[in-house]
């Protein structure tokens, strides 16, 4: 064979290779800092009148504005003389209104000076980067209060997401100390340790500033003394859940992290939907038995739900609710759950298989990410997980003070226009 013979068969060789590396669940991924100079941030939230844009809680009280990554020097909103913060206090969670883009409504979730959950709506003032610190109205609940009584400092949970419904759903710890002491997510008469439902599209006149929704799974019968707000019952910690959106390919599944005791992190998994579940705090800790006395007063027909996947504290100590990935940047990754452990700083995710009668969710291979992204010195302690408005993925690092942005590692495409030199 002539020489150059021998040399266009390597090139044809060398390009097969390089251009044979289709991404599948194994493909590697990598990181890099979205944005750096941030205070315990808790959450990222993508401004939907703006792909530039998002808004990062800070648990301090501040709501920061990004463009393009780079922290503004202005607020969004600045709520420090308000709250409460440390430890598992602060301001924790914010969702935009579905119609944010003309109502300029959004809503924040911190704990008051007294140490109460309070959940208030603001609007966005003329100029798109920053609030109306002045609309602040707190939403008034069952008891004529405008906060919720959190008996200890722990477990307040925090996060706040709208449904496909449109309707705002407010997931809430227990109360706290350990082991939930007044068995409080199993009082039909209290909110905490339950997912709540609320419908909060009422005019700004309305006192209450919601209204319970008709189709909410209490609204006509239930437990003796079953407040209508309530979704579901028998969480502990739920420190992150979300919605796999339909508007992005998504099932419109509810899906839960809830912090276990001394023992257990578990992920709830809930089809669009289907409310009225008991996820079984205090009686379970994942899907073990925990405080078995008194029995639950409510169990559905089809009992208590178990977690779809549990880890044991030998792996991590508090688990971080993230997304089902349904963006495009890394396809090998659509449908799986991403999701992390704040101690040990870890980054998991988890294939996700749905029953297409039943539209529950079996889950298959587990995916550590840690190295890959840089493990600690870029991880940090993980809060949250956020969206931008493409449906990528950012990891929000709790001590650091960054916002990490998850990307594929692209391979080497094959060189075009080759030619031969003699």
């Amino acid at each position: 064979m002539p020489a150059h013979r021998y040399l266009t068969f390597a090139v044809l060789v060398l390009a097969a290779i390089v251009t044979a590396q289709p991404i599948d669940a194994q493909s590697p991924l990598k990181s890099r800092v979205h944005a750096t100079g941030l205070a315990s941030p808790v959450a990222f939230v993508q401004d939907p009148t703006s792909s530039a844009r998002q808004f990062v809680v800070e648990q301090g009280g501040r709501i920061r504005v990004l463009v393009s990554g780079v922290v503004q020097p202005t607020d969004f909103l600045d709520l420090r003389t308000a709250i409460t913060s440390g430890g598992e206090r602060g301001l924790l969670g914010m969702a935009v209104a579905p119609d944010y883009a003309s109502s300029g409504r959004f809503y924040v979730n911190f704990t008051d000076l007294a140490g109460n959950t309070v959940i208030a709506r603001f609007l966005r003032s003329n100029n798109p980067a920053i609030a109306d610190g002045l609309s602040r109205f707190d939403l008034m609940w069952p008891a004529g209060q405008r906060f919720i009584s959190q008996p200890y400092a722990n477990h307040n949970a925090g996060n706040l997401a709208f449904g496909p419904d449109g309707y705002l759903y407010i997931a809430l710890g227990d109360g706290g100390s350990a082991n939930d002491p007044e068995n409080r997510a199993q009082n039909p008469a209290e909110l905490l340790g339950k997912v709540l439902r609320i419908d909060v599209n009422v005019p700004v006149s309305n006192t209450v500033g919601y209204v319970v929704p008709s189709t909410n799974p209490f609204v006509s019968g239930g437990p003796a003394g079953v407040l209508k707000e309530i979704w579901s019952f028998g969480v502990r910690n739920p420190w992150r859940y979300s919605f796999d959106m339909p508007s992005s390919g998504g099932t419109g599944a509810l899906i839960i992290a809830d912090v276990g005791q001394g023992a257990w992190e578990e992920i709830d998994y809930e089809p669009a939907g289907r409310s009225g579940r008991n996820y079984g705090w205090r009686v379970r800790e994942g899907a073990h038995s925990n405080v078995t006395t008194p029995p639950p007063v409510y169990v559905p027909a089809s009992g208590l739900t178990d977690p779809i996947y549990e880890y044991s504290h030998s792996v991590g100590q508090s688990i971080t609710g993230g997304f089902v990935y349904r963006g495009s940047a890394i396809p090998a990754y659509r449908g799986r759950y991403f999701f992390a452990d704040y101690v040990q700083g870890r980054v998991w995710s988890l294939a996700l298989t749905i029953n297409p009668s039943s539209g529950e969710a079996t889950t298959g291979t587990l995916i550590d990410h840690t190295a890959e992204l840089g493990g600690s010195p870029v991880l940090g302690n993980i809060s949250s997980f956020g969206l931008d408005a493409a449906g990528e993925l950012y990891v929000v690092n709790h001590t650091g003070g960054t916002i990490v942005q998850i990307m594929p590692v692209i391979p080497p495409t094959a060189p075009t226009n080759l030619r031969i030199i003699r």
